[in-house]
């Protein structure tokens, strides 16, 4: 993320008012300290004018069929969430999905960001918070919500939790600008006692 933000000369303060990070966050993210979920990777991204897989390594599928033993796994790096990628990347795909396998204690941070998402328990129990409210959600609950409210979500009990996530991250040339911006609508967050 540093090579990126000082190849295109920008400061962590002009970087953060760009994607709607707060600068200590990005300053943690930077040294190592703090992982951001795939949602504030991808306001991240979009400022920094790359894809979210600039940052992260996520293994193709080019068939729609996904076997149960056959789902490629991928980490960000220095995340302590495993995901399980249910998706194919075909021509013209729109969607995104994967499985997240939250260990407990987790917590992610409040992000904001275009689209909307929708999760849904497979396993354990998540703690969701959406414009300050919080649900605690287990398995078979699921939650819509724009991603435009302030959100966030945690695993606060001692087992794992696993979440079912499905959303279109769509990168698109925004008008009269070189930036791409993501829409991250439609995600289908299924969080087995976890979560978004």
């Amino acid at each position: 993320m540093r090579k990126q933000r000082h190849r295109l000369s920008l400061t962590l303060q002009q970087l953060g008012e760009a994607s709607g990070v707060s600068v200590g966050y990005l300053s943690q993210v930077e040294r190592g300290r703090a992982t951001p979920s795939l949602g504030t990777l991808s306001q991240i991204a979009v400022a920094l004018q790359v894809e979210v897989s600039f940052f992260i390594h996520t293994p193709k599928t080019q068939d729609s069929l996904t076997r149960a033993d056959e789902r490629p796994r991928f980490a960000v790096s220095g995340s302590s969430i495993e995901y399980e990628k249910i998706g194919a990347d075909f021509p013209g795909h729109e969607l995104s999905s994967y499985i997240m396998n939250v260990p407990p204690g987790y917590a992610s941070e409040e992000v904001v960001h275009e689209g909307e998402e929708v999760i849904y328990i497979l396993e354990g129990e998540i703690a969701q918070v959406v414009d300050g409210g919080e649900h605690i959600m287990r398995p078979g609950d699921s939650l819509h919500y724009l991603g435009s409210s302030p959100h966030s979500w945690s695993n606060k009990t001692d087992k794992p939790a696993r979440v079912l996530w499905v959303g279109r991250m769509q990168y698109e040339q925004a008008a009269g600008a070189n930036r791409i911006r993501p829409n991250e609508g439609a995600l289908a967050t299924a969080f087995a006692s976890s979560r978004p």
